[in-house]
């Protein structure tokens, strides 16, 4: 039998790819499943996709490319950037004809819909609408914390925090630049005009803001790993709680935050028996959330979801990332939870390209 080949799909511009270090470990691991892994943009792919431009390490820290024959799975690593390059990959997804493990997931406005509209879902969402002017205004006269979240965003950037003051509001945030981002205003016509500023050129959500500072002065969230395992089923590989850096609206590691085990991080706070009823819930909110969005956007592989836990304990849906990161794994020094979280998708996606050739040759 011949050795199964999966292609993952991603930026690059020249030999230059979007997260180098990641996909040269995912292709080390894939070594070890006995898989041959490789790199591909869009524009590597031959007009009759009967060829595929693909990359791989050379041994000497470069990349080497060769011409593959069409991948048996295709992994897709394309990540959200407002450029052409996006726009074109985008195309290039709707009409590829490649047996894809995970498909596209729609921005975050959309995903908040297709989750509220499940009822097992609603207790864990926080409220969630569309940003205009007059629905900026009305979150804050409902909750005394919202955030403004770009509908396409990732890595904390621009997300802009807006709490209510004795004697205003005040405001924090990080730019594209992952900038920090203060002000302080004494009114909400002030308030309306800075959020239309930072708002400017793209579609926003206006989220309920939540009690998360276990730690004062601190955004703190649980980032929480599902994934599919070797036989098709959702496993939660693993989970960490995130400790933001002061002056920080989020957690994101990105933005100067550390990760923490949930367990060491949580029990002192909750004690050892109300700490496993929050990771249990959080497992639980993870396997719902997995279900339903697979049951509306089609086959998936992995999501990391951003969860918010409460000072009573209780557990929220913040955040939703079809294509996520690992490091808090790393960071934390658990070094196996972090191979098993690369290899993963690749067991998943070796499975599904033998389901696909044993149905091939049944179908004669």
């Amino acid at each position: 039998m011949k050795r199964p080949v999966i292609g993952v799909l991603t930026w690059r511009n020249g030999k230059r790819f979007a997260e180098p270090a990641y996909f040269r470990r995912l292709i080390r691991e894939g070594e070890k499943l006995g898989a041959t892994v490789f790199l591909f943009a869009p524009h590597d792919v031959a007009p009759s996709e009967k060829r595929v431009r693909g990359f791989v390490p050379d041994g000497s820290g470069n990349w080497r490319e060769r011409w593959f024959a069409p991948p048996d799975a295709v992994f897709d690593r394309y990540r959200y950037t407002p450029t052409q390059a996006f726009r074109h990959y985008v195309a290039f997804r709707r009409k590829s004809r490649f047996l894809y493990v995970n498909n596209r997931l729609a921005n975050k406005w959309r995903v908040h819909q297709v989750l509220a509209a499940d009822e097992g879902m609603r207790r864990w969402l926080p409220e969630t609408v569309l940003y205009k002017p007059g629905s900026l205004v009305q979150m804050l006269h409902r909750h005394p914390l919202i955030y403004l979240k770009p509908i396409n965003g990732t890595g904390g950037r621009n997300i802009l925090r807006i709490e209510k003051t004795a004697g205003g509001y005040r405001m924090l945030g990080r730019d594209k630049q992952r900038a920090t981002i203060t002000a302080a205003v004494s009114g909400i016509a002030a308030v309306q005009r800075f959020a239309a500023r930072w708002a400017k050129g793209d579609k926003y959500v206006v989220q309920q803001g939540l009690r998360l500072q276990l730690i004062p002065n601190r955004a703190v969230d649980m980032r929480l790993l599902i994934q599919k395992d070797g036989s098709g089923e959702w496993k939660v590989t693993g989970h960490a709680m995130r400790v933001g850096g002061q002056k920080s609206a989020t957690s994101n590691l990105h933005g100067g935050g550390k990760a923490v085990p949930a367990l060491t991080f949580l029990s002192p706070r909750f004690g050892t028996e109300r700490t496993e009823q929050i990771v249990q819930e959080c497992e639980q909110l993870a396997q719902q959330t997995a279900r339903t969005l697979e049951n509306h956007f089609g086959r998936m592989a992995e999501f990391g979801l951003d969860i918010g836990i409460d000072l009573n304990g209780r557990a929220w849906l913040i955040e939703v990332n079809p294509k996520p990161g690992r490091e808090v794994f790393r960071r934390m020094g658990m070094l196996k939870l972090y191979r098993q979280a690369i290899s993963r998708p690749l067991e998943y996606a070796l499975h599904l390209a033998e389901r696909h050739r044993e149905k091939r040759l049944a179908s004669g």
